[in-house]
């Protein structure tokens, strides 16, 4: 008799419960749309990016994971500055080379290939 009871009285709370949340779930019925999150601090347009802008760089959330449109524009900005730099480094090299070859009187063509690289440092 006691389970009986007990059936009863947990079967009119859960109907209770349930009432109120249909009844008592406001006149919208629906939640609001809210707007998605942005990047908060895109790379700078003013000037060229460097190492910290990258490292400082947080993509919001999505509900699958990173806006896709906030990281495609952030690698696209990278991908450009990066062929805008090895272009740079290029023409560069080549205007080195023709100096020294000018410098020592050989033509440009047979002037050797001058690299821009670091030297390994040695382990101490």
């Amino acid at each position: 008799m006691v389970m009986f009871l007990f059936l009863v009285v947990a079967l009119a709370v859960v109907i209770a419960a349930v009432t109120l949340a249909v009844v008592g779930g406001g006149e919208t019925g629906t939640l609001p749309e809210a707007a998605p999150e942005r990047l908060q601090d895109p790379l700078p347009y003013d000037r060229p990016v460097n190492r910290a802008d990258v490292e400082s760089l947080r993509f919001p959330l999505a509900a699958r994971g990173y806006r896709m449109a906030d990281v495609d524009d952030a690698l696209g900005r990278l991908g450009a500055e990066l062929a805008e730099r090895d272009a740079r480094i290029t023409d560069l090299e080549s205007a080195l080379a023709g100096a020294q070859a000018a410098a020592h009187g050989t033509p440009a063509s047979h002037a050797p290939h001058v690299s821009m690289e670091k030297p390994a440092q040695e382990d101490q």
